[in-house]
């Protein structure tokens, strides 16, 4: 069912008032890819369970996938049922198009990832799309969120090796964040400091330093993507230094993957699939539980 531009903006005024509580008492909030309808039971049994808030993020693949209308009503009917908060966000928009599909269908938080979609962007076609999507969501009062470049995998020199100097080329930097921030009016900055998207070989290590130059560089909230498989000890120390939202998919849905296999494994006659998800619902809600328990997030609901 649709909102209203009231219901909306009612919406999007808590979403930010739970950015400001989350800077203000030092814990962050877990965004969680919602993937499919049992890892968002997951997420919505965690937010029972921990009296957590939570946002379930859903990018432009599982928007295509499940339809953009359903999701937002998927999620208000287990917000509105098990009495959470719960907010909805878009994960990485690789266009200005599909950001403003989100912000039209009300989701909370929208971040729009220009270089995702398209590497060679200029950075100067990356502020004026970024810039574009913050003034259409002053329409609603959605939070956007965004980062100059998207940083997936680190690159390798001329002999195969992790050529980590390269890597770290692409890291935030306390100046080209302001400016980024200034120039694009955006409320949630994702900064690089070493976090990577998806699953790595490489130990992820996060540039705690350079997140607090960054801090004390920019006034906005800043966020972490690429949370992963990183250790809990790096996230606790970043919400010390001021990380008020972190992402994390690739570690549920490794234990989705992994609980389903061993699932059908141990029942080779069941087709009814459904009948065997409840286990499956479990390991990723046990995942997102250990999470909002490393975020400090818990018994900070206000629903």
């Amino acid at each position: 069912m649709s909102l209203t531009l009231r219901q909306i903006r009612n919406n999007t005024a808590a979403a930010r008032g739970l950015m400001r509580r989350a800077r203000a008492e030092r814990f962050a909030v877990g965004a969680f890819n919602l993937d499919n309808q049992e890892t968002l039971k997951a997420i919505a049994r965690a937010a029972v369970v921990k009296k957590s808030p939570v946002i379930v993020e859903a990018t432009h693949d599982e928007i295509r996938s499940l339809g953009i209308d359903n999701i937002r009503d998927m999620v208000d009917n287990y917000k509105r049922e098990l009495s959470i908060e719960m907010y909805l966000g878009l994960d990485h928009g690789p266009s200005v198009d599909s950001a403003i599909e989100s912000i039209e269908a009300g989701f909370e938080l929208i971040h729009i990832d220009i270089s995702r979609a398209d590497p060679g962007a200029s950075d100067e076609d990356i502020v004026a799309g970024t810039k574009l999507v913050a003034d259409c969501a002053r329409l609603t009062g959605a939070l956007v969120e965004s980062e100059p470049r998207y940083f997936d995998g680190v690159p390798q020199d001329a002999h195969g090796r992790p050529d980590h100097e390269k890597f770290k080329e692409g890291f935030s930097t306390p100046e080209s964040a302001r400016q980024f921030i200034e120039a694009t009016g955006i409320d949630i900055y994702a900064a690089a400091i070493g976090n990577l998207h998806g699953k790595h070989h490489a130990p992820k290590v996060l540039d705690l330093e350079l997140l607090k130059l960054v801090r004390e560089a920019v006034d906005c909230h800043i966020s972490l993507h690429g949370g992963g498989g990183t250790p809990g000890h790096y996230f606790q120390d970043a919400i010390k230094i001021g990380v008020n939202k972190i992402n994390i998919s690739s570690d549920m849905r490794l234990a989705f993957r992994d609980s389903l296999e061993r699932a059908l494994k141990e029942n080779p006659d069941e087709l009814a699939v459904f009948k065997l998800m409840d286990e499956v619902i479990g390991s990723v809600q046990r995942v997102v539980e250990e999470k909002m328990d490393m975020f400090g997030s818990v018994g900070k609901s206000k629903a």
